[in-house]
Parts: structure tokens; C-alpha cells; sequence
């Protein structure tokens, strides 16, 4: 009676799976935001749709944990898989809205690459899930997870760096101020993937 009253455990995967496609195109659209600011407006009323996107799957992956008896992972990691990955969008949107409201009017090399950063994280994260509903595959997931802390180690020298020379050469202290706001955005973006990467490790873990 269960099988036929239970929704299809499958349909946590295809969530996971969906929340990671709306995190890469938030992350394109940052890096399209970062190379030309000439379309910010468009892209940051985009980046805020995505974002309502993923709230929504966010919403049904929580609601169907509600619903569901039997869960094919366990249901704390199911929570702080897709609660982490929602604050992946939620920080880009964060960060293009920064930007619209504090009306900077140039980008930089650095804040373009920690945008680049951004969407390389994403693209990891969701070849991570796409594989999570065989544990057969952790020996390739754990891979897409050292890369993602690669990734955000890198995150971390480019801040490091642009934080550096921001202070080191930009006269302006307001502009100065706008700048490291977007920078430790971005920069915190790829520790959230780092966080999803940390989960996943986890449901390895216990589960491989």
C-alpha cells in the first residue's frame, strides 16, 4: 500500500538536479553581467528570476520530504543538500543586486574571475549530483568534490589577491567599499559549493 500512497524517490534526485541547473545559469549570468555591465539591468531582473526559480524547487524538494515515508537518502542530508544549494542563487542574486544598488559602473579582471569562479563550481556541483542516485558512483563524485575545494581554494587567492591590490591602489574609498562587498559575495558563493561538495561527501560516506 506504501509503494502506491509514496512519491517516487526519484524525484529528490530530479530536484537536486534541477536546483544545480538554475545555479549554473545564475552563475552564467553573472559572468555575462561581469564581462559587459552595458546590459546590467536585464541581467540582474534575470539572475532575480532564476533565483525565484530555485525557490520554488527548493520549496517542492522540502514539501515531498514532508510527504515522503521512505526517503532514499537520509532526510537530514536531503534538507541541507537543497537548503545549500539554494544559498548558492541566493548570493548570486545577492550579488547582482549589489551591484545595481551601489551603481558601480565598471567591473574588474579579479571580480570577473571570481564571477568565472562562481559558474565553474556550479558546473562541478551539478555533475556531482547528476550522479547521486547510484552509489556506484562515488569514486566519481568524491573527484567532482576535491575539484570543487580546488576551486574554492582558488576563490580564495583571487579574493586574497584583488583585496590587496584594492587596497593598495584604489583612491577611492567609497569605491573601494563597493568593490570588496562584491568581492567576498562571489568569493563566499564557492564556499557554498564547497558546503554542498562537504554534504555529498557525506552521503558517500554513509551510504557508499
Amino acid at each position: 500500500m506504501f509503494g502506491r500512497l509514496m512519491p517516487s524517490e526519484g524525484k529528490f534526485f530530479e530536484l537536486f538536479n534541477q536546483h544545480a541547473e538554475l545555479c549554473i545559469k545564475g552563475a552564467k549570468e553573472m559572468v555575462a553581467l561581469m564581462t559587459n555591465f552595458d546590459d546590467l539591468e536585464n541581467r540582474v531582473h534575470a539572475i532575480e528570476g532564476i533565483e525565484k526559480q530555485a525557490d520554488k524547487v527548493t520549496y517542492a524538494a522540502l514539501d515531498l520530504l514532508h510527504k515522503t515515508f521512505i526517503t532514499p537518502l537520509d532526510r537530514d542530508d536531503i534538507h541541507k543538500l537543497i537548503t545549500r544549494q539554494d544559498d548558492i542563487l541566493d548570493l548570486l542574486e545577492d550579488a547582482a543586486q549589489t551591484i545595481s544598488l551601489y551603481d558601480i559602473k565598471a567591473t574588474t579582471p579579479e571580480a570577473k574571475r571570481l564571477a568565472e569562479l562562481c559558474l565553474a563550481c556550479t558546473e562541478k556541483v551539478k555533475q556531482a549530483v547528476e550522479l547521486l542516485h547510484n552509489m556506484d558512483n562515488s569514486t566519481q563524485i568524491l573527484a567532482l568534490c576535491e575539484e570543487i575545494d580546488r576551486l574554492e581554494s582558488d576563490a580564495d587567492h583571487v579574493m586574497r589577491a584583488a583585496m590587496s591590490k584594492l587596497f593598495r591602489d584604489e583612491p577611492d574609498v567609497r569605491t573601494l567599499i563597493k568593490l570588496k562587498a562584491i568581492y567576498e559575495i562571489l568569493e563566499t558563493v564557492t564556499d557554498r559549493c564547497e558546503d554542498v561538495a562537504n554534504i555529498i561527501e557525506g552521503i558517500i560516506v554513509e551510504n557508499a
